[in-house]
């Protein structure tokens, strides 16, 4: 996305825009499409993605557990949308640093949901955190916590 305005803390964005902002960061980026995300929720500064279970997303198939590679894939879109989630004009976002720290693999043949909170905004970095799990959120399989860098264009 290209634009030139941040967003603002005290607007509340149409949820309909939102279901479809997130809908296409999870299916209509040509990764995310590939590894099967499906879009859960958006707004005020939060986001949630899933990735169901499949086969060919398997690191180890003595495991049958979704590779590590997928988890970080699925925390930083997630990331992604929840900045994105504040948006009212469109702007792009690049990660800037993503550190996850993973805790445990995920069960064998269990999908993993993930949300982020982006919870600082400056005018040029967004600050977010975000875990995933499995089965109980209160068990994660990885949190990150992450910046990105925010293009707003030519004069903004």
């Amino acid at each position: 996305m290209a634009g030139s305005a941040l967003p603002r803390r005290d607007m509340t964005l149409d949820p309909e825009f939102l279901r479809q902002i997130g809908e296409t960061m999870a299916t209509g980026v040509p990764q995310a499409a590939a590894l099967g995300f499906r879009f859960l929720s958006a707004g005020d500064g939060r986001g949630s993605i899933e990735v169901p279970w499949r086969d060919d997303l398997v690191g180890d198939p003595d495991t049958e557990v979704i590779a590590g590679g997928v988890v970080t894939s699925l925390l930083d879109h997630t990331c992604g949308l929840a900045i994105t989630s504040l948006a009212t004009a469109p702007f792009s976002t690049a990660t800037l640093d993503l550190r996850i720290d993973y805790m445990r693999p995920a069960a064998p043949r269990a999908g993993v949901i993930a949300e982020a909170h982006c919870y600082k905004l400056t005018r040029t970095i967004a600050f977010v955190r975000a875990e995933a799990w499995d089965a109980d959120r209160a068990d994660p399989i990885a949190t990150a916590q992450a910046a990105f860098v925010l293009n707003r264009g030519p004069g903004a």
